[in-house]
């Protein structure tokens, strides 16, 4: 890897995390739930996107799917917002978040190499 991936894939990571917090604001704001809608959007889209780019244009796989859909993507935050439920009581909330975004990122990207593979 050359400096200037290196570069490129680091300043995309920021994207990434900005586009997140937009995403995740946008959506908890519309749903105002405590439900984590924001968190399961971003991680769906985000799979999508990944499985996408994988198909269609792998050469772009460590500054697109490292670096800008690294930090766009989050496992951690779903993992704590899943604790979260947990802990104020919602456990099927809980258990329903955990495996409907294990399931739902699964598909998704699925979709995306489908589609990726057809560009």
């Amino acid at each position: 890897m050359t400096p200037l991936v290196f570069l490129l894939a680091s300043i995309a990571g920021g994207v990434g995390a900005g586009l997140r917090y937009l995403v995740d604001v946008s959506i908890t704001s519309l749903t105002r739930g405590h439900f984590p809608w924001g968190i399961v959007v971003v991680n769906v889209t985000g799979s999508f996107a990944l499985g996408a780019v994988t198909a269609s244009i792998p050469e772009s796989m460590f500054v697109v799917g490292a670096g800008l859909l690294g930090g766009y993507t989050t496992f951690s935050t779903a993992m704590l917002d899943a604790l979260a439920l947990w802990r104020d009581g919602e456990r099927p909330a809980s258990v329903g978040h955990l495996l409907g975004t294990f399931a739902a990122t699964v598909l998704a990207a699925l979709a995306g190499l489908w589609l990726g593979s057809l560009l």
